[in-house]
């Protein structure tokens, strides 16, 4: 009994000592995490890239994991043959990545797409309820081409743009168009102005080059003129003639014509640039919830090849800077103007992408009448030379992962022939894959109270969460797309409604000015018919009561006008509050 009671004390004496061991184990392995946590965040700063060291960890590792499935460029001549070609070879669908800017790493994000060519990667950065688990959903999307932050503008340019200034300069009719589509601030215009440079060298090198053919444009036989309008609101307006406003007209041959669109003829690249450079200037923009300055309006330099000596049209090159999309979230606390020039900018953008898919996938019927860019750009469509490039640009910020999945998928459904998967070869895209919940082990074994604060960091940062609020940005986000998919809703069809009357009523109060003023220089005449001695008093008053007569006409008219347009304003107003 004595030696029992004696060895007791020791016992529990050394499992004390092993407990605070343990403990002190625990506080050393915590304090060396939170160490090299830091360490890690400090590299990743300096890398440029800030954020969540766990997600930025995830992100890593899934691109070492996946950096064996980058394929070379295929030859740009490969995708855009000759004339007569396969069907599927009119569409050249490219996407590319701009690396983080400043405003990005100011709000801490870290870069949450992956491409390797062939394929983009978005990672979507993810919560599970309890507020620890995080894990990775990633949506993967194949293209012609696909470049990440380190390619150049020049390399983009090779692979899609600079095959089709040789295919328009062959001299027999072929049109060829180049699109800039992405959300607002992922480098569209950047991207489009660096294109625009290259072109302007290669016209006039190309034009030099083909001196001894006798079919194709040279300098000796073809002249080039460059236009530049913008479709904003609706309106059409000459960004190189003092922003005058254009018409759409179609002559008796369906041919589409721009009423009052000026030509200017470029002789070198620098004349070419000084053109570009005047309306880039005249450009409409505005602030947007996504960005300070955006792109409202759909800028079109339309390159005209013409024969010098009948002014015959032998070619047509179209660069295309689209207006920066936005979801309808990001429009709510806008005035009717950016409501309005929004909801038009979406259909016009859903009218391109079907035209689009139809020349590419062969159809008889191709909906170029469903808004005015595709109408303009009817010969595009329509015509059996024409080839077109989609150049695709991707924001990489963990806070842009939603727009930037819209811009993808706007992309992939573009082209009806998919690209070869490198994940799965039987599969279409787009592909989710979701990284399992990971956690930090030693985050697992300690107090988790000791790493709120950086969770709570997380909570108000960059992360999204499987509750409530997550499920109704995903809700949004499908809206989004259905809307794509299903054509335009009731808000969109008021808009177009307003555009349409807007112009007819604008036009009938221009009318109703101009007519005013020739009655008052004739009322002028009338008042001094009467002053002599010898006037016709019941002439002036039988005039004068006609005159009166055709100014309320006139005033009814434009009442006529008015009253409906006021209406459909009303509207607008009732259905952006349930929008």
């Amino acid at each position: 009994m004595g030696r029992k009671a004696i060895c007791a004390p020791d016992q529990t004496r050394l499992r004390i000592e092993a407990m605070e061991a343990q403990r002190a184990l625990r506080r050393n392995q915590i304090k060396q995490a939170r160490v090299d946590r830091a360490a890690e965040e400090q590299r990743n700063i300096s890398a440029g890239n800030p954020g969540d060291v766990d997600f930025i960890g995830l992100v890593q590792q899934w691109r070492e994991d996946h950096a064996g499935i980058a394929r070379p460029h295929r030859h740009a001549a490969d995708i855009f043959t000759t004339m007569g070609s396969h069907k599927n070879d009119n569409i050249c669908v490219c996407v590319r990545k701009r690396p983080l800017n400043d405003k990005e790493r100011k709000k801490k994000e870290h870069d949450a797409v992956t491409v390797l060519h062939p394929t983009a990667t978005v990672h979507s950065a993810k919560l599970r309820v309890d507020g620890i688990q995080k894990y990775l959903d990633h949506n993967s999307f194949r293209f012609d081409h696909s470049f990440d932050e380190d390619a150049t503008t020049e390399q983009v340019y090779q692979f899609t743009a600079k095959p089709l200034v040789s295919y328009v300069c062959g001299g027999k009719g072929a049109r060829a168009t180049v699109f800039a589509y992405g959300q607002t601030g992922s480098g569209k215009t950047f991207t489009m102005s660096g294109i625009q440079k290259m072109v302007a060298d290669d016209i006039f090198s190309t034009l030099s080059d083909n001196v001894l053919e006798e079919e194709g444009c040279n300098c000796d036989n073809t002249t080039v003129s460059i236009a530049i309008f913008e479709i904003y609101g609706g309106r059409i307006q000459d960004l190189l003639n003092k922003r005058n406003r254009l018409k759409v007209l179609e002559d008796g041959r369906g041919e589409v014509v721009i009423s009052g669109l000026e030509e200017f003829e470029a002789s070198t690249p620098n004349d070419f640039l000084a053109l570009i450079d005047v309306g880039q200037n005249n450009r409409t923009t505005h602030a947007t919830e996504a960005n300070d300055e955006s792109s409202r309006s759909h800028a079109i330099c339309q390159v005209l090849f013409r024969d010098s000596a009948t002014k015959k049209l032998k070619g047509k090159l179209s660069l295309v800077d689209l207006a920066g999309s936005e979801r309808g979230s990001d429009t709510k606390s806008h005035n009717r103007q950016r409501r309005t020039e929004s909801s038009e900018i979406n259909t016009s953008l859903l009218a391109l992408k079907e035209c689009i898919r139809a020349i590419d996938g062969d159809s008889r019927h191709v909906p170029y009448r469903q808004s005015k860019l595709t109408l303009i750009l009817k010969d595009s469509f329509t015509s059996n030379s024409a080839r077109t490039a989609m150049i695709a640009t991707l924001a990489p910020g963990s806070l842009s992962t939603d727009h930037t999945v819209n811009t993808l998928r706007y992309a992939d459904r573009i082209k009806e022939k998919k690209i070869g998967d490198s994940f799965a070869p039987s599969q279409r895209s787009p592909i989710r894959q979701q990284k399992l919940p990971v956690r930090n082990e030693l985050v697992e074994k300690v107090d988790v109270h000791e790493h709120r604060d950086e969770i709570d960091e997380n909570i108000n940062s960059n992360i999204n969460y499987e509750d409530d609020s997550w499920e109704d940005e995903i809700q949004e986000l499908t809206k989004f797309n259905d809307n794509l998919e299903q054509g335009p809703t009731e808000f969109d069809t008021i808009v177009q409604q307003i555009f349409d009357e807007e112009e007819q009523l604008l036009s009938l109060h221009m009318q109703a000015i101009q007519q005013n003023a020739e009655y008052i220089t004739e009322e002028n005449k009338l008042l001094e018919s009467v002053q002599g001695e010898d006037y016709d008093m019941d002439a002036y008053a039988l005039r004068l009561t006609e005159i009166l007569q055709h100014k309320t006409d006139m005033i009814q008219a434009l009442r006529g006008r008015l009253e409906p347009f006021r209406e459909l304003l009303r509207k607008e107003e009732e259905l952006s509050k349930k929008h």
